[in-house]
């Protein structure tokens, strides 16, 4: 006899209480088989993707794209027969409940119906602290929203998306753009005549949430300093001529790794973390170095741990690994947290300046812009040079203005005199 098995969003580990559902590869009606991919979620930057445990056929899915979950909501409702019932958690369970709103979909019930929308909200009706996930208390607080003032129509008197979404629009404010193209499972861009509407979720809503609390917690100062390259640039390509065939092609950007690496040794303040809730920084002595990456799923930043501990062949065939793992991505949930302080990069596009946003809760990183040929003084003669500017942005808080500086210009000194680079 066929049964219902109810699938719930499962713990991905780390702590994590609750994830965004960025993708459904199944929809109500396919039948799918034992360890198919049923959707994605993303968590901390790192994209999951749930399995099947049974075979079956697809009754009804808890959540839209776009949608905060937390871990244990219903997920699906997959129809089962025969073993597959009998590892069921029930076999008796009520027929799904159709989502109320096109963003935020109420969870499905598997006991008594209960209303469509209490008639207050849950702390009136309680009188306790609304019930709310912690990523729609913040999008409350940025729209200046008070939770109390909502009415919950989520199960158990659970405040939605929609709920926040219904609200911000009663008032007259605009709401979140991705109300307007999550009406349907999977919706990307809405074009209305001459507009595009396109829903910031996954990876591009990480990205968002995680540059707003650095620009929001974090004081930035910005320093840049011009670098002359002419010379490590010749060094590296008689390093690529003599030992490119057999240890590989060397770009600048290990180089620049490998000046980092020994800058950190006299500047421990700036290889560290800041805990600004607990008021504690962490220096650390080994250098884990975020390589911030560009990949078609947007702006990923994975990690060369013990960067310390590797040449710059190492940390440039390390770069690669990682570059393509993200831009594929394949890249695990470890390879993209735990650094310890950041390099940015746009190459050729790098412009003149910039000012970069740090990586929170590092409290530095270091920018590079483009190489540009231009004519230079030396030795009162002109002489064409390689040039190129460091712009790096800290956190005041603990990088005072003057260690920032010398910071940058033990970089300088390094990559002016590229023989430096391999004395330890």
């Amino acid at each position: 006899m066929p049964s219902t098995r109810v699938i719930k969003v499962p713990d991905v580990g780390e702590g994590v209480a609750e994830v965004e559902l960025v993708a459904w590869h199944v929809q109500p009606g396919d039948h799918v088989a034992e360890d198919q991919a049923l959707a994605d979620v993303m968590t901390d930057k790192a994209s999951v993707e749930i399995p099947s445990p049974v075979a079956g056929r697809v009754l009804a899915l808890g959540g839209e794209i776009g949608q905060t979950m937390a871990v244990g909501a219903e997920l699906i409702r997959i129809e089962t027969a025969g073993v597959a019932a009998a590892r069921a958690p029930s076999a008796k369970v009520d027929p799904p409940a159709a989502p109320e709103a096109p963003r935020a979909a109420v969870p499905l019930r598997t006991g008594p119906a209960a209303p469509t929308r209490p008639p207050a909200s849950a702390e009136h009706a309680t009188g306790e602290r609304p019930i709310a996930s912690p990523a729609l208390r913040r999008r409350a607080w940025e729209a200046g929203v008070e939770l109390k003032d909502l009415s919950a129509t989520g199960s158990a008197g659970r405040i939605t998306q929609a709920d926040l979404d219904a609200f911000i629009a009663a008032r007259g404010a605009p709401g979140p753009a991705a109300a307007a193209t999550a009406a349907r499972p999977g919706a990307g861009c809405e074009e209305r005549h001459d507009e595009t509407v396109v829903p910031v979720i996954g990876l591009r809503r990480r990205i968002a949430l995680q540059m707003q609390e650095s620009k929001r917690r974090i004081p930035h100062f910005s320093y840049v300093e011009e670098v002359d390259v002419t010379e490590v640039e010749a060094l590296r390509a008689t390093l690529n001529e003599q030992w490119g065939a057999a240890r590989g092609h060397l770009t600048l950007l290990p180089l620049l790794m490998r000046a980092i690496v020994l800058a950190v040794r006299d500047f421990p303040q700036i290889n560290a973390l800041f805990d600004d809730e607990a008021g504690l920084v962490t220096r650390h002595g080994a250098v884990h170095l975020g390589v911030a990456a560009q990949t078609p799923h947007g702006l990923m930043v994975p990690v060369v741990r013990h960067a310390e501990a590797l040449d710059a062949w190492a940390m440039g065939a390390e770069v690669k690994r990682l570059a393509d793992a993200a831009r594929a991505g394949r890249a695990t949930r470890d390879e993209l947290r735990g650094s310890t302080i950041t390099l940015s990069s746009l190459g050729a596009l790098g412009g003149i300046a910039s000012t970069p946003v740090i990586n929170r809760p590092e409290v530095a990183i270091v920018g590079v812009n483009r190489i540009v040929e231009r004519p230079m003084l030396r030795g009162g003669a002109v002489a064409a040079r390689r040039m190129m500017n460091l712009s790096s942005s800290f956190d005041h808080r603990v990088v005072d203005g003057i260690d920032a500086a010398r910071f940058v210009q033990a970089l300088r000194v390094r990559l002016e005199s590229p023989a430096l680079l391999f004395v330890d």
